[in-house]
């Protein structure tokens, strides 16, 4: 049952279960107590910390709720203070002064954040983000062959095939996954103190850079080779732009397909479901509302890049004007997420309607021989080829003439067609096959990322 005492929508509508395990405010806790529990396990590694305290640090980190944390910083005004005096309430006396031990803050703040982002990346956003993929490939090769006739400027151009136009967001969507892929591979941890240079550290251990390392590689990150307080967040930064510029991606795709199904177009549809209400008073509406959503999530949540850059300063050795902002991060992750499972699903049941797909390259099916008739006309050595067919195709518009009729009718082009190949003219006088490559193309990409994604899911990637 959802819990509708909330101020944000993404908890009680736009939310994925399965995030919840490590983007939650509890989760996060969950986090905080590993690096708490890192920590003890390295001092055990140093012979500075007994084996039972690490034992029984585990076994109250399973006792311990966020509720409780919650009470106590609110006693106490410091949300890792709390922590530590909650986990100290399980433990024996003996255990007590080892934890926390030479740690400040934000090596356990900045590490657990890490950390979680890197986890939920690597077992949710990613798997979803590949299985989209396949879905835009297995799409493509579909309609590969599909004609379509491309649009610029939001005008007829020339001929594509609609499986053409997918296999760029195959392209486009294949390197976000990779882009996201390195980033959270790129997030690291400290344990550098509290202004960088591991002063309280080196009061107990000797090779505290080795320690660090011992320490994060527990966790499976890897040290920052320099930090202040926190983190160096060039890595933080690069990872939420990786996650926004995918979502622009999907902006996109969603932008196109309901352009594509206005009701003068109607090339595709989206999925509506038998009982669905597509408007309060015209029965008869059928809208693209899930792509109008996923835009819609784009335009609440790409401006907080703004926020992550604005993150980068940070006077000295550290201020706390990015405490507050980053706690935003996994909502962001959370509604990218909830939109690529959107368009998973829509874009899998997509309806591609080929019989309007004719009719409206049927529209422009006589203009757009006026490319490859002015290149080979140009080719076969008239000087002014494009100024010709210009003429020639304004004619057309002026007395709604055919400009096939036209060309082969005109004298001066005349002499210029006897030099066409067969293969030339076919191509004039049927423009529906005047797509280039475009059929090997899709498959070409198509090959490349059904390739890519095999290897990330063989960890080969």
């Amino acid at each position: 049952m959802k819990n509708f005492k909330l101020f944000s929508p993404t908890d009680y509508r736009y939310g994925v279960d399965e995030l919840i395990d490590y983007l939650t405010e509890e989760s996060f806790i969950k986090y905080k107590i590993k690096v708490e529990i890192s920590l003890l396990e390295t001092l055990y590694d140093f012979k500075i910390c007994p084996k039972y305290v690490v034992d029984e640090v585990k076994n109250a980190s399973k006792k311990i709720k966020a509720e409780e944390i919650y009470r106590e910083e609110k006693r106490i005004k410091h949300d890792i203070r709390a922590l530590v005096n909650v986990l100290k309430k399980y433990v024996s006396e003996k255990s007590k002064p080892f934890i926390h031990l030479a740690a400040t803050s934000y090596d356990i703040v900045d590490t657990a954040r890490s950390l979680m982002l890197k986890e939920a990346t690597e077992k949710v956003i990613i798997p979803d983000m590949i299985e989209l993929e396949k879905i835009f490939i297995k799409l493509a090769r579909k309609e590969k062959n599909t004609l379509q006739i491309g649009r610029t400027h939001g005008q007829h151009a020339e001929p594509i095939t609609f499986g053409f136009f997918i296999s760029l967001y195959v392209e486009r969507w294949g390197e976000r996954i990779l882009k996201v892929k390195e980033t959270k591979d790129n997030l690291k941890g400290k344990f550098s103190g509290a202004v960088g240079c591991y002063n309280g550290l080196r009061l107990i251990v000797k090779e505290v850079e080795k320690f660090e390392k011992k320490l994060t590689e527990k966790l499976n990150l890897t040290p920052s080779r320099i930090s202040t307080q926190i983190l160096l967040p060039e890595p933080m930064v690069d990872f939420t732009h990786s996650i926004i510029s995918s979502f622009s991606v999907l902006a996109n795709f969603s932008d196109d397909m309901r352009h594509l199904q206005r009701t003068e177009i109607g090339e595709v549809g989206e999925p509506f479901e038998k009982k669905q209400v597509g408007s309060s008073t015209m029965p008869q509406k059928r809208n693209p509302i899930n792509f109008e959503n996923v835009k819609s999530g784009w335009k609440t949540f790409m401006p907080r890049i703004i926020t992550s850059y604005m993150d980068q300063i940070s006077e000295h050795q550290r201020d706390l004007t990015n405490s507050l902002s980053q706690r935003y991060i996994p909502e962001i992750l959370v509604i990218f997420d909830s939109s690529v499972r959107r368009i998973k699903k829509i874009t899998e049941n997509i309806t591609v309607d080929k019989k309007n797909l004719k009719r409206n390259f049927d529209i422009s099916r006589d203009k757009v021989i006026a490319e490859p008739l002015q290149i080979l006309l140009s080719y076969y050595g008239h000087p002014e080829a494009h100024e010709k067919v210009r003429k020639l195709a304004m004619k057309s518009y002026q007395k709604n003439i055919p400009l096939t009729e036209i060309i082969f009718q005109d004298e001066e082009i005349k002499k210029y067609l006897k030099k066409f190949k067969p293969e030339q003219i076919e191509i004039i006088k049927n423009p529906e096959k005047y797509t280039g490559i475009a059929d090997k193309k899709v498959e070409k990409i198509c090959n490349l990322w059904e390739k890519k994604m095999k290897e990330i899911q063989n960890g080969k990637c």
